[in-house]
């Protein structure tokens, strides 16, 4: 026999019902909270994937500035020369050597048929020794503007080398080592003129010092290490 209130059919499925609600809002908001992680999660890898691609690119440009400069260094000049013929009515001959040696270039010198004395060389603006008198190789090469002076001088000429001392035989030779001259980039000598004068160069005069005739002229061309 049954004693008490016996709950309503329809209350008994609405309380079930109620419940079915509940879990079913619950597992929507799991699946929501799940679907956030997970995007959160592949964010993260792509983040992730991002910065390494670009510590990827990063080292590959490192890597082909190091080649780049490694190939800039093997293709670099590291010596040239000039073989000096004379000009109408002149016997002097000879070869000028330039060699990279550190942040210097070494000139060495070696010529014949000079007067005894003392004789101006410089680097000229152009390769060219067409004119009989050697004027076709311009003036002094002088890429910076700087007045004429002599090598040791902090205002002068790229081009200013000073002077050469003949002996009694006619012969001279000189080394010398030169912070200014380049071989490479901008500034350099290659292609330029090479020109030994009659006088001594004074040093001072502007714009040539005064060395005179054009006795001598040679092209400065990559040489053979």
């Amino acid at each position: 026999m049954w004693i008490g209130v016996k709950p309503a059919p329809h209350t008994e499925k609405k309380g079930f019902l109620n419940m079915r609600i509940k879990l079913s809002a619950f597992a929507t908001v799991l699946f929501l909270f799940a679907g956030l992680v997970l995007a959160g999660q592949v964010a993260g890898q792509k983040n992730d994937s991002k910065k390494a691609d670009k510590k990827e690119a990063k080292a590959a440009v490192k890597k082909e500035a190091k080649k780049a400069d490694k190939q800039d260094a093997k293709m670099a000049t590291s010596k040239a020369v000039a073989v000096l013929h004379p000009t109408e009515g002149n016997t002097v001959s000879g070869t000028i050597t330039f060699t990279r040696e550190g942040n210097a270039v070494k000139v060495v010198a070696d010529l014949t048929g000079l007067k005894p004395g003392t004789h101006g060389f410089h680097i000229h603006e152009f390769g060219d020794c067409s004119a009989r008198d050697g004027a076709s190789a311009g003036g002094h090469f002088n890429p910076a503007s700087m007045p004429h002076g002599a090598p040791a001088d902090k205002q002068r000429h790229a081009g200013d080398l000073g002077n050469i001392e003949a002996g009694q035989d006619g012969k001279a030779h000189l080394e010398i080592a030169d912070s200014v001259l380049k071989l490479d980039g901008a500034g350099s000598i290659l292609g330029r003129g090479v020109i030994v004068h009659a006088a001594p160069d004074d040093l001072k005069t502007q714009p040539t010092g005064n060395a005179g005739g054009r006795q001598a002229c040679g092209v400065i061309g990559i040489a053979k290490p």
